[in-house]
């Protein structure tokens, strides 16, 4: 599918992930430098009040970005903007959702979300995206 297909409240392939694994925390706390270990460490997330380890925001949020991978021949992410509104947690699928709300000229507005398992909203957001 090509973006200039997309009509109004047309929606993007949903991507689910793989369950979230301590592997993938580890692996992302050493490529951004954010060693909090509440992302990496059970004892630590429990004496934080958390009934277990939680995925970095921003990993949830890269991750989210991959509804716009198959489009980057066609343009690019110009502006990205999410809200946090849940916690992902190890064991966690994450399904990865978006819907074109408007088209006008070389730019798209999609509705973006990161849902779990239980069809709940971990992400919401905005992405415009900038067509060539």
């Amino acid at each position: 599918m090509k973006l200039d297909q997309l009509n109004h409240g047309d929606v993007l392939q949903e991507i689910e992930l793989p369950p979230v694994t301590r592997l993938d925390l580890i692996k992302y706390a050493g490529a951004s430098g954010d060693y909090n270990p509440i992302h990496t460490i059970d004892e630590e997330a429990k004496k934080a009040g958390l009934p277990g380890i939680v995925a970095h925001g921003m990993w949830t949020m890269g991750n989210l970005a991959k509804l716009f991978t198959p489009f980057y021949e066609e343009g690019y992410i110009e502006k990205y903007r999410v809200r946090f509104v849940g916690m992902v947690f190890l064991g966690d699928v994450i399904r990865l959702q978006g819907k074109l709300m408007e088209h006008a000229g070389d730019r798209m507005v999609f509705e973006v979300r990161a849902v779990n398992q239980k069809d709940q909203a971990v992400i919401t957001g905005e992405v415009v995206f900038k067509r060539y």
